[in-house]
């Protein structure tokens, strides 16, 4: 006879007794979780930032498509009064992707959410469960369930097939929905799942600032690179001159030519890697395209994934 466990949910508040104190720094740390949950890359960009007299609780970045993700946090039921600051706070801060994370979405909440996603706004509404499981006595396991979300979220090539896309954006579209694709569900290399209409997409290091990047660059280039962007256009180049003086032990395990990009004319820095290529090539051609992405975006991944860490030192 198979000997199971009881699973059981326990309150939140037994391993955060407070939500500024303690659960809002948790989530500062653990932003990939919660990411996971939503096919998002989270990067965490600040805590209790203000808008008027009330302060959100964490702003991110959403590194894939660059848009402002703004989270509030609740361990008991949502509230109205939560779901009136939510909507304060995507205002104010200019958000392209709203959190509301909570112990329980209350039915009346959550048809708020899925009305505010239907309404045509430029922002993308998310409301979580925050579920603490346990198994008989186990460590207690966190589970983000997303409840409510915008139409098609989880659908993939969401965007691929709208009328009110160019050609050439829906091009772009399509490949890289495929090569998110890949990356999510064969290389567990990103929580990423639906790609935007553009000719770029951005992947997390885990190093804020830092970013893995893939794009059809101008003058029929692909593009494969480490973005580095601190907003201090001094500190970006000091990290672009610290990585370079590894230049020969990154270049051969690398194994492509890299170039080392100040970029005079923009404030950040990269490392990068190119080919020939146009999204209006024939489809055995963009096939090659994604394959080749994917190798150069593994090879960033293994030869500057170890020592990105390190780079704090030279930021501080």
């Amino acid at each position: 006879m198979t000997d199971l466990g009881d699973l059981k949910q326990l309150d939140p508040r037994t391993v955060w007794p407070n939500e500024p104190q303690n659960f809002t720094p948790w989530l500062a740390d653990n932003l990939p979780k919660l990411g996971e949950a939503l096919g998002l890359e989270l990067e965490f960009q600040g805590r209790e930032s203000p808008v008027g007299k009330l302060s959100v609780d964490l702003i991110a970045k959403d590194v894939g498509r660059n848009k402002i993700v703004v989270i509030e946090n609740q361990l008991e039921l949502s509230d109205h009064r939560h779901l009136g600051q939510l909507i304060a706070y995507a205002a104010g801060k200019e958000a392209g992707v709203v959190v509301w994370v909570c112990r329980e979405l209350l039915e009346e909440h959550r048809q708020a959410i899925d009305w505010l996603n239907r309404g045509g706004l430029n922002a993308e509404f998310f409301g979580v469960r925050l579920e603490l499981l346990q198994v008989d006595n186990s460590k207690p396991a966190v589970s983000f369930r997303c409840v409510s979300f915008p139409n098609n979220w989880f659908r993939q090539s969401r965007s691929g097939t709208s009328s009110e896309l160019t050609p050439t954006q829906t091009a772009y579209c399509n490949f890289f929905q495929r090569l998110l694709d890949e990356l999510r569900e064969k290389h567990k290399f990103t929580n990423g799942r639906v790609a935007p209409p553009q000719n770029w997409y951005s992947f997390s290091t885990g190093v804020r600032g830092l970013s893995y990047g893939v794009s059809f660059a101008k003058e029929q280039k692909l593009q494969a690179e480490l973005y580095i962007d601190i907003k201090d256009p001094d500190k970006n180049l000091e990290i672009l001159k610290w990585l370079r003086s590894k230049a020969d032990t990154l270049q051969k395990e690398f194994d492509d030519k890299l170039e080392w990009e100040d970029l005079e004319d923009r404030q950040g820095c990269r490392v990068a890697c190119y080919r020939d290529g146009s999204i209006h090539d024939s489809q055995d051609k963009l096939e090659e395209y994604q394959a080749w992405f994917v190798d150069r975006l593994l090879r960033f991944k293994k030869v500057f994934g170890p020592i990105l860490p390190k780079i704090n030192s030279v930021k501080s």
